[in-house]
């Protein structure tokens, strides 16, 4: 969990963007997807809901993290929002277009009740593991 919180702290947020305390932006390099998938259990447990926000070749990355959590019944779709951000290409310098995508999840009627049974089986299994 602490890694989880050390990825919290660390997490960029884009100069043009709002601060918002319930959006994760999702590098498809930087972290395992597990990393996003298990963050955004946390973020609904604290603000009910998530917003998962990516540019360019990470929008798979994000659609995956958000099909995991409606798969496996924690997650709902409230929002879906696509568009295209100008940036500055590195390498040559000129303006180009990125696509974005932004993706709010909101939590189910039994979100609590998964995530207290998935809790009571690692602590079952932590538990074995000692014996």
């Amino acid at each position: 969990m602490e890694e989880i919180t050390e990825g919290v702290n660390a997490i960029n947020i884009g100069s043009g963007d709002t601060y918002k305390k319930n959006r994760i932006q999702v590098s498809n390099t930087k972290k395992p997807l597990f990393f996003y998938v298990n963050l955004a259990k946390r973020y609904m447990q604290q603000h009910n809901e998530v917003e998962l926000s990516a540019l360019g070749m990470a929008i798979a990355t994000v659609v995956t993290v958000a099909e995991i959590l409606k798969n496996n019944g924690l997650a709902v779709e409230k929002k879906i929002m696509t568009s295209t951000v100008d940036m500055k290409d590195d390498s040559r310098g000129r303006p180009i277009q990125k696509a974005k995508i932004e993706i709010v999840l909101g939590k189910t009627e039994n979100f609590d009740e998964l995530m207290a049974a998935a809790a009571e089986e690692r602590e079952a299994a932590e538990g074995e593991e000692q014996n």
